[in-house]
């Protein structure tokens, strides 16, 4: 993926994960999805089918780990390098 075909894809990630927190404007990319609850048990499946639209390819849950989405930096790296 390009830098800015990733950059798009991050933006709408980012928005989807902004759009269940409504007190949220933004997310440091450090920032720890799991433990500051943006991320959760929940809405992780929906995040996951949001995750694969925008990588273009099917995310096998033996073939990640929980650190694969602690953090926006963490997501881009795993999926979008």
């Amino acid at each position: 993926m390009t830098d800015a075909t990733t950059d798009d894809a991050m933006r709408i990630i980012t928005d989807y994960l902004l759009a269940k927190q409504p007190g949220l404007t933004a997310i440091d990319p450090e920032l720890d999805l799991i433990e500051n609850r943006i991320l959760d048990s929940l809405g992780f499946v929906n995040f996951l089918y949001v995750l694969e639209e925008q990588t273009g390819r099917e995310i096998r849950m033996e073939d990640v780990t929980t650190e694969d989405f602690r953090t926006l930096t963490a997501i881009r790296k795993r999926f979008f390098a």
